[in-house]
């Protein structure tokens, strides 16, 4: 599959545990599954990433860092996939969960004109909450578990072509 592809980007296990910055988490990143590329550990980490990405704070990569350590999933895949969530993509993102959120509750969306301040963003938030939060988790939900569906179904459909080419080919020497 990919595993070749991520394995290049993918940062030593040992040379992170090594880091001094990162001592305070002990034993944690001792866990071979933070690190190994198998279809459990993929799909929750691709879950976590997802799921993440629609979390409205600024610290996205500590909580999927956290959330990978806690379930035991690939801690590069899941911090890696936060960034979906980059400053070109949030607005339309979070304006689609916006959305979402309005759909859900029934309120009607209040018209605002977009200012780049704190206190636009505060009044903003301050009537339009609920139904944001409420869009971010379920479009988090959403397509957290579409993802990491996705990612079970394609890993196990290149399993299966692999065993046939295995088959295939143990058939061909007899």
């Amino acid at each position: 599959m990919a595993r070749k592809i991520i394995k290049r980007f993918v940062p030593d296990p040992d040379w992170v545990k090594e880091q001094q910055s990162l001592k305070f988490l002990g034993g944690l990143l001792h866990d071979p599954n933070l690190w190994h590329l198998n279809r459990h550990s993929v799909a929750t980490a691709t879950f976590i990433g997802f799921f993440v990405a629609f979390v409205p704070l600024p610290t996205q990569m500590i909580i999927a860092a956290l959330l990978a350590m806690f379930l035991r999933a690939n801690l590069p895949i899941s911090v890696a996939l936060v960034w979906i969530t980059n400053p070109f993509t949030m607005a339309p993102i979070f304006y689609a969960a916006y959305k979402v959120g309005i759909a859900v509750t029934g309120t009607e969306a209040s018209q605002f004109a977009f200012e780049l301040s704190w206190e636009w963003l505060l009044n903003g938030l301050e009537n339009n909450w609920q139904p944001f939060l409420l869009g971010c988790v379920i479009c988090g939900l959403s397509v957290g578990l579409l993802a990491s569906g996705l990612v079970r179904l394609a890993w196990r459909q290149h399993t299966i072509s692999r065993w046939k080419e295995r088959r295939s080919q143990r058939k061909a020497k007899r």
